[in-house]
């Protein structure tokens, strides 16, 4: 007898966890497709103005298109495909009949966990290794052929630290031309100024390797100054354009080691614009426990037959769904523009949902 409950329950997880998958698949492929026609007919005349070949279209941007935004909205297919599936169990009595055999809903939920654990892992993986490369040829798709303007090439008013006591700035940097004006480097030991340069201009050659132009170091050793100017002066400093021009897109490029590192690197230096690759970095770990979260509110929501039928529940899950969304948008706003940290804007979405998922999932049916 007991064997027997054994394979029925294993056979009632393969049934599940099928379902699961199968429904998030096709629903990824179907509103993926909408949005790659959508996406096509947008774009279309830029690709032909801008003269992008059929292979760069296909191969460079929609090849890497589609996995980017696939990863990026699959907490939102987990939660779409529990909800309609659920919902048509519910309401061919499927659920009813699992329940009266004497399988508590906890015991339900295991499948749905398992699938959770598999999306989760799969998207935790591509999202922090696989995609971010992807990334690099579809931006610079769509900074060739789509938007040129779009990528970032100068900017104003730099100030970060280089080695433990030297400090630089720059009054602007512009990067077509690898050349930084209004250039300065303050020496100190301690809290005192020892060295002071300045120089009119500083152009980056390669691997760290610096030319100074139109200089003045002022050096300090107790009440006396000792002044030194040049035209032309090589040095090697510590620091290459892409560490302080920083574009919108580039956390997206970076995989989760490299995003680590860089942010390691930039608050040692001093750098204050990482709030983006921390967001970044904190949304694709919060992600994966979120595929769990909206799985229980998915399921706890569904799996109760009722009047309005699966529109209801669908119409339901869409407006939680857009719920989430703007609590991301919204917080990860903050983050950049308000500051709140990075980490607790990228979990309060994750807060708020799991307090929703313990409420349903102790309403759900038993």
């Amino acid at each position: 007898m007991k064997k027997n409950n054994f394979l029925r329950l294993r056979r009632l997880d393969r049934y599940i966890i099928k379902k699961f998958l199968g429904t998030f698949i096709f629903m990824i492929a179907l509103i993926i497709s909408i949005a790659v026609v959508f996406d096509i007919n947008e774009k279309i005349d830029k690709f032909m103005t801008n003269n992008a070949s059929l292979q760069a279209i296909i191969f460079d941007y929609y090849l890497n298109f589609i996995p980017y935004y696939t990863n990026l909205f699959s907490p939102l297919f987990v939660f779409l495909a529990v909800i309609f599936f659920t919902s048509k169990m519910a309401n061919n009595s499927e659920i009813i009949a699992i329940l009266s055999n004497g399988i508590g809903f906890r015991r339900l939920m295991k499948p749905y966990m398992v699938s959770a654990l598999v999306i989760a892992v799969f998207s935790f993986f591509f999202g922090g290794y696989i995609i971010p490369p992807a990334n690099a040829t579809r931006i610079q798709f769509e900074q060739t052929y789509v938007n040129p303007r779009a990528k970032v090439t100068s900017d104003r008013d730099i100030q970060f630290r280089i080695g433990p006591q030297t400090i630089v700035y720059f009054g602007n940097f512009d990067m077509t031309s690898n050349t930084g004006y209004y250039f300065s480097m303050d020496h100190f030991d301690s809290l005192r100024l020892t060295s002071r340069l300045t120089a009119q201009s500083i152009r980056y050659d390669s691997s760290n390797h610096w030319t100074i132009n139109n200089y003045q170091i002022r050096r300090f050793e107790g009440l006396k100054e000792i002044i030194t100017k040049g035209t032309s002066i090589d040095t090697i400093l510590q620091i290459v354009p892409n560490d302080f021009i920083i574009a919108k897109t580039d956390q997206q490029m970076m995989t989760s080691p490299q995003l680590r590192k860089y942010i390691r690197s930039q608050q040692e230096r001093g750098l204050g614009n990482i709030q983006a690759f921390q967001i970044e970095y904190h949304s694709r770990i919060a992600s994966v426990f979120s595929a769990f979260i909206l799985t229980i509110i998915g399921a706890a929501l569904s799996a109760r037959k009722v009047k309005g039928g699966m529109g209801l529940n669908i119409g339901v899950g869409l407006a939680l769904s857009m719920a989430y969304i703007l609590f991301m948008t919204v917080s990860s706003t903050f983050a950049v523009k308000g500051g709140m940290s990075p980490f607790v804007a990228d979990w309060i979405p994750n807060i708020i949902f799991t307090a929703i998922a313990l409420f349903l999932y102790k309403r759900a049916p038993n």
